[in-house]
């Protein structure tokens, strides 16, 4: 018998006295998941676990990395700076708590605090979080297709290419574009174009079964896939499938001059472990790729190489 997921917000509190951590997380263990911390090499491998927090409570002053700098280190790390830090503190001065704002925090708590006060400020916090995530998500959604837009691309490649030098492991973009789009949209109208994008998107979505692949709307009728811990071979394979995927899709295109229906013309390049390139260069590397298989006649994929 599986247990049902503990959905409830997460707050990791970091603290190097036990009696504190143990009068917070009293507060909040009947509505929250409490995780604790004594030292800020702790708590930076819980923000960074596969678990992170929602919101993070931190004392100021412990040995070796105070809260300042535990603060300013989660700030700068891609995968934690948007976790809210609360300082818990004793410390009062006006000019210790214009230092926690500068380090990033979003909240400056007082020793002894009251609990009710303290609990409705994690909750004000957490509700606003909620809703910067909302906002942000919206952002970075393509309105006609709903995949991701190249806003999001550019993030979501720059954080896989860190990833994938710091894992030593294999990263794969593909690039689609759909073949004569223009004189799909010429011969059927811009309605029946917008359609015609949807269902592509949706079918390539669909069709990326793996839980890290990543596409995206990138231009007009252009589309991205990220595939992360991906080699050759694999992107290859991938790259077949929504190649196959789109032609039994069958969306006539009468005036096309390389099939009967809608197809795409598709750019494979794979980063080694070993490779330093950007991500410009990378996507140009695609480009390249993707411009090949046109030249060559479209409706097909071309490999390309990473220098």
């Amino acid at each position: 018998m599986t247990s049902e997921r503990d959905e409830r917000p997460k707050i990791l509190i970091v603290d190097d006295t036990r009696e504190n951590i143990d009068l917070l997380m009293e507060v909040f263990r009947d509505e929250f998941r409490v995780a604790a911390a004594t030292n800020a090499e702790r708590a930076l491998k819980l923000a960074r676990s596969g678990s992170p927090p929602d919101i993070i409570l931190l004392d100021i002053l412990m040995p070796e990395m105070d809260g300042y700098e535990l603060c300013a280190a989660l700030k700068r790390d891609e995968t934690t700076k948007r976790i809210p830090v609360v300082f818990v503190t004793a410390v009062s001065e006006v000019m210790d708590s214009t230092r926690g704002f500068a380090a990033g925090a979003v909240d400056y708590i007082t020793k002894p605090f009251h609990p009710p006060m303290v609990k409705a400020r994690v909750k004000l916090h957490l509700d606003l979080k909620s809703k910067y995530e909302l906002l942000e998500s919206y952002a970075f959604i393509d309105a006609l297709t709903e995949v991701n837009n190249r806003r999001r691309f550019d993030q979501v490649l720059e954080a896989e290419l860190s990833r994938a030098h710091r894992s030593r492991r294999s990263l794969s973009l593909v690039y689609m574009d759909v073949d004569q789009f223009k004189q799909y949209n010429d011969a059927m109208g811009h309605g029946a174009g917008d359609d015609c994008l949807r269902r592509l998107a949706s079918a390539l979505s669909t069709a990326l079964n793996r839980s890290g692949d990543f596409i995206a709307r990138y231009g007009g009728e252009e589309f991205m896939v990220l595939l992360p811990y991906t080699d050759r071979d694999q992107a290859w394979s991938i790259a077949t499938h929504l190649n196959q995927v789109i032609d039994d899709l069958a969306i006539p295109h009468p005036a096309s001059s390389v099939a009967t229906h809608v197809t795409l013309s598709l750019g494979v390049v794979t980063l080694d472990p070993d490779s330093r390139l950007d991500s410009r260069e990378i996507v140009a590397a695609a480009d390249k790729a993707l411009y090949a298989a046109k030249a060559a006649g479209r409706n097909r994929i071309v490999r390309g190489e990473l220098s």
